[in-house]
Parts: structure tokens; C-alpha cells; sequence
């Protein structure tokens, strides 16, 4: 009897708190520009030395709380941000559960390495000290984002993104063109902050030119905030083999300057700002935050040399497998599903076509950034395939992250449950 009366009381207490429940935003930011400068990575092998910078690197959190679940949706200026860097950040977190926290990196190769790439000598070009304080930064960014918390209301908004932004190198229009926007309006009704989810490799400038940047991101961020959007915050898609900025010039070669970072980075807030304009308001909608974490065998031997001589990457893993975690969010009437690593174009297409939200989002390089996601029937299929096939996990890395990802999405209510328009 007194069983029943406690889940009688515990059920009115969550009607009571949903009906008075209000959906709060917060958004901040924190500059983690290296000073002196360090060398920057575009991959796996040594860093190479800089000596300038266009734009600053930073990380920016943005916290929603519906009054029952909060989240934090973290971007890092980095090629990656393993798990072994996102653990040190949760921990500094009480606010929010660590599994609620969801770090990605915009995938810049204009930054100092988050990995611990070995240089080839011995050691490696990966500065742990500046990588304490990116860590203590991007928590010290997630604690103020809460401060910030005040009410606000959501548009959630897809579109294809048009213009001369990203191709697909390999060929060219097996991409993703798709651009999912989630924007937080203030009770004043002034955007607060604008999240822009779009597959590319911002990799404009790239590790050969001595500059540290945060590529097309930065003139992104610049212009969202100009034209009135708000503090904007880039998360990567399903950008794997090879889909990159189109830095294509009339003359068939690549032009790799900060002004073709400018243009890019324009064009893709342009097209953000008017996929969001006229989408809905969605008042109080309700989040839903659900976690697995996955174990993926380390079947490629560079990979786990790699991981082995790695400072930050060393005792990752146990029995050549490694541990990671996938979330599957749902804000309103989105879904948002995270990859660990850069999955291919035709993996982001397949999940998407399985999630329940009316806008299904893909966060790659989240949680955790383990190399190229290929299905067992890509991996190692062309020539043109190496590259991303020597970095990544393995070939069972794709089917064992689809499987989980499916399990995970079936296993969840579907955003139109959770929604409380």
C-alpha cells in the first residue's frame, strides 16, 4: 500500500512539475587561444610550428534545462576532443550529469593537438599543460552557460544549404547538404544563441600554412552574431570520405586564404539564418537525454601505436577494444543522435532515415573523435579509400556503431511524445 501511494505522490509531483516546468537557455563563451602559439595538427603525425593566427579558438557550451532534464552541447575549436579530455571536463561539472554533457569538435586543422600524435622522435607535439587549461576552460564555459540559464523559447528548422560550401572530394555530390538549425529566442524575443549542424571539414587553411585559426568556424560565429542571430555554436555532422569546404577556384585550384574562410564561413550563416526565419516557436518543449556506451575493437595496428604512445590516449583501452558512448537526445520535435568519430556520408544518411524526430541531427566528433566510420563494405574497398581506412578503428567499427545507434533509437520515445508545444 504505501508502495503505491509513493508512486502516487511521485506521479503528481511530476504532473505539478510539468505543468509549471519552463525551458531555460544558457550560452557561453570562453577564448582558448594558445599564448605563445603552439603547433598545429591537421592528423595523425608530428604538429607542425606556427607563426600567426587568423581568429581566435574557443569553446562554447549551450545549456538547455526544461525543468526536469538538463544537457550541455559543447563545442571545442579542435580536430578532436577525445573522451580521455571530455572526462576531465565532467568532472569539474556537477551541475549536470557527465552523460548529459555532449563535447564535440568543430574539426578545425588549424589547432594544437587534442590526440597526442606521436612526432615520429619519441615524443609528441601535444602541450599537456595547454590541454589542462582547455579543460578547465571549456568546464569553467558549461558552469557559466548554467548561470546564464533564463527562459527562452526554441525554432528548430532543416534546409539545404545552398552555394559553394562543401563538396565531397571523392565524388563530388555524395554529401550531406542538409543544415539543421536550433536557435533560442529570449523572452524579448531576440535570439540568444544559434546552434548550426552542417558536414564539413573546415580545413581551409589546413596545417601547411604557419597559421592557427579556427578556420571557416570563426567568420561563421562572426557572422551569425552580426546579422542578429545571437552567440552561434557549430557542431560537425557525417563529414567523413572527404567531405570539404569547396575552396575550388575557376582555375580548378584551391584557394586556401582566411578570405576564402571569410566567404565560406559567411555563406553558411547566410544560409543558417534564413533556413531558421520562418520556422515555429516551440514553447516549453520537453527534453529527453538517453546513453549507451559501446565497446569498439582496435583491429588497425597504426591506430593502436598511436594509442599506445600517446600521453593522452594511453590506457584507453583494454584487450585492443576501446569504450565509447553515444547519446540520443531529443529537444522538442528534434532528435539529435552523436557519432564518435567521422562517419561517412552514406552512414549519416541511413541513420537519419531511422530516427523519429521531424529534424533528425547528427553531432559527429562528439563524446569521443575516433577516425574515419566506414561499413564493413567501403572499408578498404578503393585506393582512394586508404586514407580513411588506415584511420580509423577498424572495419567492424561502422556495423557495431550502426547496431548500437539503432538499438538505442528504438529503445527511446520519439521526440512528437516528448514535445509539449
Amino acid at each position: 500500500m504505501k508502495t503505491c501511494i509513493n508512486i502516487i505522490f511521485y506521479f503528481l509531483l511530476f504532473l505539478c512539475v510539468s505543468a509549471h516546468a519552463e525551458f531555460r537557455a544558457g550560452m557561453a563563451v570562453k577564448i582558448v587561444t594558445p599564448d605563445p602559439l603552439l603547433p598545429v595538427s591537421g592528423g595523425v603525425g608530428p604538429s607542425r610550428p606556427v607563426n600567426n593566427k587568423k581568429g581566435d579558438l574557443t569553446v562554447r557550451a549551450f545549456v538547455l534545462d526544461d525543468s526536469i532534464t538538463r544537457i550541455a552541447i559543447v563545442s571545442t575549436d579542435f580536430l578532436g576532443f577525445p573522451r580521455a579530455l571530455g572526462d576531465k571536463v565532467r568532472k569539474d561539472v556537477s551541475s549536470i550529469p557527465p552523460e548529459n554533457i555532449l563535447i564535440g569538435a568543430t574539426h578545425t586543422h588549424s589547432a594544437p593537438d587534442c590526440y597526442g600524435f606521436p612526432d615520429g622522435d619519441g615524443g609528441t607535439s601535444a602541450d599537456l599543460e595547454y590541454l589542462e587549461f582547455v579543460c578547465t576552460k571549456t568546464a569553467q564555459a558549461i558552469l557559466e552557460a548554467v548561470k546564464r540559464l533564463e527562459p527562452v523559447s526554441l525554432k528548430i528548422a532543416s534546409g539545404e544549404a545552398y552555394g559553394k560550401i562543401a563538396y565531397n572530394s571523392y565524388a563530388d555530390e555524395l554529401y550531406d547538404p542538409r543544415c539543421h538549425i536550433i536557435q533560442a529566442i529570449t523572452s524579448e524575443g531576440v535570439p540568444l544563441a544559434t546552434l548550426v549542424n552542417y558536414a564539413i571539414h573546415p580545413e581551409v587553411l589546413g596545417d601547411g600554412q604557419n597559421i592557427l585559426s579556427p578556420d571557416l568556424i570563426g567568420p561563421l560565429y562572426d557572422r551569425l552574431e552580426m546579422k542578429g542571430g545571437g552567440t552561434g555554436i557549430f557542431m560537425n555532422s557525417a563529414q567523413g570520405g572527404m567531405v570539404t569546404a569547396d575552396v575550388r577556384g575557376p582555375d580548378g585550384k584551391d584557394i586556401r586564404t582566411w578570405n576564402e574562410c571569410i566567404r565560406i564561413g559567411h555563406l553558411l550563416a547566410d544560409e543558417a539564418l534564413r533556413i531558421i526565419r520562418d520556422a515555429p516557436k516551440q514553447i516549453n518543449p520537453r527534453i529527453f537525454c538517453g546513453w549507451r556506451d559501446v565497446s569498439l575493437p582496435i583491429e588497425s595496428e597504426m591506430i593502436l601505436s598511436i594509442i599506445n604512445q600517446s600521453p593522452v590516449l594511453s590506457g584507453i583501452y583494454n584487450e585492443k577494444r576501446v569504450q565509447t558512448r553515444i547519446n540520443l537526445i531529443n529537444i522538442g520535435n528534434a532528435q539529435i543522435l552523436t557519432i564518435p568519430g567521422e562517419a561517412m556520408p552514406n552512414i549519416g544518411y541511413f541513420l537519419k532515415r531511422n530516427m523519429n524526430g521531424k529534424h533528425n541531427i547528427l553531432f559527429g566528433l562528439t563524446n569521443d573523435a575516433y577516425g574515419y566510420i566506414l561499413s564493413k563494405v567501403d572499408w578498404n574497398s578503393f585506393k582512394i579509400y586508404n586514407y580513411v581506412t588506415q584511420t580509423g578503428l577498424g572495419e567492424k567499427t561502422g556495423e557495431i556503431y550502426i547496431k548500437e545507434a539503432i538499438q538505442l533509437i528504438k529503445q527511446s520515445p520519439a521526440p512528437s511524445k516528448m514535445n509539449s508545444n
